[in-house]
């Protein structure tokens, strides 16, 4: 299992704009017949700070969310808005969970 979080801060006037993109990319993983990934996004309390949390059962199942179209132009405009805090991202692993993940 893959688990990934990402986070970052964008600017004011670039909020709207990055939640529309990210709900395009969302609309368009949620096509993929698949139940090997979870994919989740948080805006922070400041409504400009963002958490993506994507868990994958494989690097084959990563590698086809990551090549989706939306989510590539996502990552571009978001990139060239300017963040205000640079992206970070951490790899993470599974402890446990109430619930079955896969």
């Amino acid at each position: 299992m893959i688990i990934v979080k990402v986070t970052y801060t964008v600017k004011y006037d670039f909020v709207i704009k990055n939640q529309d993109n990210i709900n395009v990319f969302i609309k368009d993983i949620k096509k993929i017949s698949s139940n090997d990934f979870r994919y989740i996004t948080y805006i922070g309390a400041n409504k400009k700070t963002f958490t993506h949390i994507s868990m994958y059962q494989n690097e084959a199942i990563q590698k086809q969310l990551l090549a989706v179209e939306s989510f590539k132009s996502f990552q571009k405009e978001r990139k060239e808005s300017g963040l205000e805090v640079a992206k970070k991202v951490k790899v993470m692993e599974l402890v446990g969970a109430p619930f079955d993940v896969f």
